[in-house]
């Protein structure tokens, strides 16, 4: 198992990367947040050599719109992947299963050499999605053992704590071989 971890703006833009094969950064939420250590949180996983997967914290409506944003937002750099947050807003709402498939297929749409992620908790897995549609992969959250997310679906990541910060791990043998999936889009 490979460990990395996902940040937004609540992280330090000098996190620690001893022992990390790959990091996720928040870059945008709906048609108007940009996460404001975006370029610095970047090149700090850059720099010390780590996968870097971006990701948009979806919310219902405008989903051509919303993907546009995201993608012009995000760094587009080859073997960097990309990803959907699906979970319930501070509104108490969510983006409806046909919602969040249309904005995966778009987002691939407008950036083909990327690998595009679906992100959601267990329970929105198990209990909310209808489609089982992840993309190129799932990336589960489910507080228990590293590795051992409480699901039957084949799995890219799992984050499996989030204290003191969200701690997550991936499926793959070797941060080459992992490198080696994100560029194969």
């Amino acid at each position: 198992m490979l460990h990395g971890i996902d940040v937004s703006s609540y992280q330090s833009a000098s996190y620690d990367t001893d022992g990390l094969s790959f990091v996720f950064v928040k870059a945008t939420e709906g048609r108007s947040y940009v996460n404001p250590r975006l370029a610095d949180q970047t090149e700090r996983g850059r720099a010390a050599g780590l996968v870097v997967g971006f990701y948009h914290f979806l919310w219902p409506g405008n989903l051509t719109a919303q993907a546009e944003y995201f993608v012009g937002k995000a760094p587009d750099r080859a073997g960097d992947i990309l990803a959907v947050d699906w979970e319930t807003t501070s509104a108490g709402t969510r983006a409806s299963n046909a919602e969040k498939d249309r904005f995966i297929k778009k987002v691939k749409e407008l950036r083909p050499r990327h690998r595009v992620v679906l992100y959601c908790n267990r329970d929105f897995w198990l209990n909310v999605d209808t489609t089982s549609y992840a993309g190129d992969g799932l990336w589960i959250a489910d507080y228990v053992t590293a590795g051992e997310p409480r699901i039957r679906a084949k799995w890219r990541f799992h984050q499996y704590t989030s204290d003191p910060l969200d701690r997550n791990v991936a499926d793959f043998g070797s941060k080459a071989a992992l490198r080696r999936w994100a560029e194969g889009a």
